[in-house]
């Protein structure tokens, strides 16, 4: 069995960050989203890795390499524009070639991995099996239809007037019928070959597609509330570690990792938290759920709910929270102005002005 991980998409809306760096690689708990679908495939035992790229491939090549430090072997598939997901498995046919395969989305986290999923896969081999999971708005999923017996029976991208509120996660379980079934399809309307349009050309032709409904932990880091989410979950499991240097004047409160490198001096952290290798924070307060990469500078600051990227500095700001904070960034004080009012008034005006 192989594995088809899709990392080309251009992450739109977790812009600035994703003008400048893939989307799959900003760091959840300072490791990259990517890493951690990657880490998953492994631990279910398939060794073999095609990864979908597109304008991001020198980015994305050089964080994975090879694959061998995940203990996979990584073939890269480049995919000039980003077409659908069914078009990332016909550019991907000569490297799937008659095998079974899992595709999974690289910028989908799902807490547990999925072993399970793959080892019920391969005693049963369906034709295609889902992954579902209910949502509170389903109109921005592609959404799943189920019969009494919990059938698949209709599948819709994005509707309108959604017929369930079971959305599909971003991982699909195939046999090489689904070669067929991506070829027999058209665009939609988004100009995009929809693999959930292949799936339902399975359901058409009486093949066995089946779903498993997870109860677990699953999002999809597409914007900055949802990366913000997972880094909650994801520094929830931390084991306290401190192999930086903290001075006496410091309190660490709870599951906080200092990684090697780190200096804290007259400072407040209260887990769960990671802080990088090389970063610097001095007379501060970083607050619950909050990641700092490596490289970093903090002063005279607070922070808590934030992801913090390489190299960026904060000093004297109070407070920041709820924030994605991106490479090498300045964040400072504002400039102190005199207050003052400029007016035009007409005549006969009445003006009140609290000063």
């Amino acid at each position: 069995m192989k594995a088809l991980v899709l990392a080309g998409g251009a992450g739109t809306r977790l812009r600035p960050i994703t003008h400048t760096s893939a989307k799959q690689l900003v760091p959840v708990a300072n490791k990259p989203v990517l890493f951690y679908g990657l880490e998953a495939i492994a631990e279910a035992g398939i060794t073999e890795v095609g990864v979908i790229v597109g304008e991001t491939a020198p980015e994305i090549e050089e964080a994975v390499g090879d694959g061998s430090r995940f203990g996979v072997k990584v073939t890269y598939i480049p995919q000039e524009r980003p077409l659908g997901l069914a078009h990332a498995v016909v550019i991907s046919r000569e490297f799937l070639g008659e095998d079974d395969f899992v595709m999974y989305l690289g910028d989908n986290f799902i807490v547990g991995g999925i072993s399970g999923l793959v080892d019920e896969f391969r005693a049963e081999r369906p034709d295609a099996q889902i992954l579902l999971t209910r949502v509170q708005d389903p109109t921005s999923f592609g959404v799943a239809e189920l019969d009494g017996q919990g059938r698949v029976v209709g599948l819709e991208e994005k509707p309108q007037q959604p017929k369930s509120d079971l959305a599909l996660v971003g991982v699909y379980l195939f046999t090489p019928v689904v070669h067929e079934a991506v070829r027999a399809i058209e665009p939609s309307w988004r100009g995009e070959l929809e693999i959930t349009h292949a799936i339902q050309w399975l359901i058409d032709q009486q093949r066995d597609v089946r779903s498993t409904t997870i109860a677990g932990y699953w999002k999809d880091t597409g914007n900055v509330t949802d990366m913000l989410e997972v880094n909650r979950s994801v520094l929830e499991t931390v084991e306290p570690l401190v192999e930086g240097v903290v001075d006496g004047d410091s309190e660490i409160i709870g599951r906080v990792r200092v990684e090697e490198g780190a200096r804290i001096t007259d400072s407040r952290i209260v887990g769960p938290a990671v802080i990088g290798g090389g970063t610097v924070i001095s007379g501060s307060y970083v607050g619950p759920f909050t990641s700092v990469a490596e490289g970093c500078r903090i002063e005279d600051s607070e922070i808590e709910y934030s992801i913090v990227l390489r190299g960026a500095s904060i000093t004297g700001v109070r407070r920041v929270e709820a924030s994605l904070i991106g490479r090498d960034v300045e964040v400072t004080p504002a400039p102190r102005t005199p207050s003052s009012h400029r007016l035009v008034l007409g005549d006969h005006s009445k003006v009140q002005i609290s000063s």
